[in-house]
C-alpha cells in the first residue's frame, strides 16, 4: 500500500471546499447528505469547518459489495428521514467513480423536490466514469487505482487511514 493523498493535503482540501461552501451558503440552512459509509470521515472534518446552521442526515447506497468493481446495481439500504421538498441539499461523498450512485441520489432527491441538489467529493476518479456528474465541490482527481483510507474502504477495511493511499496489485 502506497500513500497517494497526505493527510496534511487532505486537510488542506477540506478547508479550502468548506470556504467556498460557507460562501455559497451564507444565510441559508442546507441538509447535508453523506453517503455511507465512505464519507463518514471526510463529513465529519468538513461540518467542523463550516460556519452556518445546517442539517445532516445519511443514505446507504451500494453498487460494490464486497468487490472492488461496480455492479452498475444500485441499492437503497438506508433511506432518507427527514423532507427534502424546497430545501437545500449538498450531498457529500467520498469518491465520485462510475458516477451512477451519485447519479441515482441526484435523480432521487430532485424529484423529491429539493430546491437545489449539490454535490462535494472529497475525491473524483473521472477515469472510470460510466455516467456524467457534475461535482461543485472537488477535493482532488485520483488516477485509475483502488483508494483506500480516510473512510474510504476495502471490504470494510483501511477505512481507519488518515492518509488516502492505494493497494499495489500483486
Amino acid at each position: 500500500m502506497k500513500v497517494l493523498v497526505p493527510r496534511r493535503e487532505i486537510e488542506k482540501a477540506v478547508y479550502r471546499l468548506a470556504v467556498e461552501i460557507n460562501k455559497d451558503y451564507a444565510g441559508k440552512r442546507p441538509l447535508l447528505i453523506g453517503i455511507l459509509k465512505g464519507s463518514f470521515v471526510f463529513l465529519a472534518d468538513l461540518v467542523r469547518q463550516l460556519d452556518m446552521p445546517l442539517e445532516i442526515d445519511f443514505v446507504r447506497l451500494s453498487s460494490y459489495g464486497c468487490n472492488t468493481q461496480s455492479s452498475g446495481e444500485i441499492c437503497m439500504a438506508e433511506g432518507l428521514c427527514p423532507d427534502v421538498k424546497g430545501r437545500e441539499v449538498l450531498i457529500v461523498e467520498d469518491i465520485i467513480d462510475t458516477g451512477l450512485t451519485v447519479n441515482y441520489l441526484l435523480d432521487y432527491l430532485k424529484k423529491q423536490g429539493a430546491a437545489s441538489v449539490k454535490l462535494c467529493a472529497l475525491a473524483d476518479k473521472p477515469s472510470r466514469r460510466e455516467a456524467p456528474v457534475n461535482i461543485d465541490y472537488m477535493g482532488f482527481t485520483v488516477p485509475d487505482k483502488f483508494i483506500v483510507g480516510y473512510g474510504i474502504d476495502y471490504d470494510e477495511q483501511y477505512r481507519r487511514l488518515p492518509d488516502i493511499c492505494f493497494i499495489e496489485e500483486e
